[in-house]
This record gives structure tokens, C-alpha cells and sequence, in this order.
């Protein structure tokens, strides 16, 4: 059989050849059915990063009289906050946003201040005996006052306060001394044995010594 007979019998494959390149996903799909080339993965449109916010979305969200004043950028806002924020998988921009102070009407009412306890009345000292103004941090004994150090005047009036309670040397360092002195019994008879020289031979014994325990105030009678 000719040539000439064989196109005129099958004109199809003729007009076939004549044909342009076939479409490329026709030609890829054929290909994938033969097996010639591997299929390609499918992979997923990856959306777009979402736009930062304008100035203008920022003020329609805060209260009147707020102003956007400056826009920065990533490299200078704070890194901790960044973190919090995720900003390693998108990039973020931050806006300096100035907004009015409170006004003193719709600021929080302020406390008023609690009075100072009044001062107690003056009080003449006695004249015999040991008296003790704390007002005033004087000592006297039958109306004389009395030079004492600081640490002299707190323990006889701890004492006085108390009168026949019993005092160990470590409660009378934690009271008089306070937490943070550093030290022991003997520090506490050293006191007691100058405030007795000044209470004088009249009162000195109203310090009593309690034997093994400490001391304790006893009034003269």
C-alpha cells in the first residue's frame, strides 16, 4: 500500500501530526501516565502575611484626644516583647501613641490620710518614785530627771510598762535591741548595772534580778 493511500485511509493521523504541541498539563498528565516523569508534590498556597495596622485602625480603637506620633521598627522595640508576640515568624512594626492624662475628675478618689494619734497630756512627774514621760523621753526619779542613753531610757521603760512581769535577757535584746543586734545576756546586765547607778541607792532594787532567767520591775512600795 502506498504512502499516498495510507494518509488518504486515515486522514486522523495526518490532521494529528499537523497539530501544535499539545497543552503542557495534557502533555505532563500523559507523561505521568507512561510513567516518563515523577509526579510533582502538591504543596499548600501559603496565604499572605496580613498588613500591619495603619495609624488610622490604631486611633479608631483608643479613647479620644490619642495621637500616633511615630512608627518603629522592629530592630528597636523591645526583645522580650517580641518573643511574647511571635515576631520570628512575621514581621512586626510598633506605633508610639500618645494619649491624654487622666483628668483629676475621673481620677481614683485618694484616700484621706489617717489622723495622727493625739500626743497623751503631759503628765508631772511624781515626787517619789520613778516616773516615765514616752511623749518626751524623759526619766525621773522623785521629780529629778534623770541623763540617760538612748538604750538606758528603752529598757526601764520596757520595765516600767511591766511591772512585775519577768523578762529573759533574749527577750529584752529582741525588744530593746532589736532584731538585728548581735549579742547576748551579758550585754543586757551591763545596762541593767549602769541604770541601777543612776536610779541611785534608793532604787536601784526595784530591778530585780530573776536567777538564771533575767528581770523584772518591782515599784518601791
Amino acid at each position: 500500500m502506498s504512502y499516498a493511500a495510507t494518509a488518504t485511509a486515515t486522514p486522523h493521523l495526518r490532521a494529528v501530526r499537523s497539530l501544535p504541541n499539545l497543552a503542557p498539563a495534557a502533555a505532563t498528565a500523559a507523561e505521568h501516565r507512561r510513567g516518563a516523569v515523577p509526579p510533582r508534590p502538591v504543596t499548600a498556597a501559603v496565604p499572605a502575611a496580613a498588613p500591619a495596622p495603619t495609624p488610622e485602625t490604631l486611633l479608631a480603637g483608643l479613647q479620644d484626644g490619642a495621637a500616633v506620633v511615630a512608627a518603629l521598627p522592629q530592630s528597636v522595640l523591645p526583645q522580650g516583647l517580641l518573643a511574647q508576640l511571635g515576631a520570628a515568624n512575621s514581621p512586626l512594626v510598633g506605633y508610639l501613641v500618645l494619649v491624654p492624662a487622666e483628668s483629676p475628675a475621673s481620677a481614683a478618689p485618694v484616700a484621706p490620710l489617717a489622723e495622727a494619734p493625739a500626743a497623751r497630756p503631759f503628765t508631772r512627774p511624781a515626787d517619789n518614785g520613778i516616773s516615765v514621760d514616752l511623749d518626751r523621753r524623759n526619766a525621773y526619779v522623785d521629780g529629778s530627771l534623770l541623763d540617760l542613753t538612748y538604750l538606758e531610757f528603752e529598757l526601764l521603760a520596757h520595765l516600767t510598762e511591766h511591772p512585775h512581769r519577768v523578762h529573759t535577757r533574749d527577750q529584752l535584746v529582741h525588744t530593746v535591741w532589736g532584731y538585728g543586734h548581735v549579742g547576748d545576756g551579758r550585754t543586757v546586765d551591763v545596762h541593767v548595772a549602769r541604770l541601777r547607778r543612776k536610779l541611785g541607792a534608793a532604787y536601784r532594787d526595784t530591778i530585780v534580778t530573776v536567777r538564771r532567767v533575767g528581770y523584772k520591775y518591782a515599784p518601791a512600795a
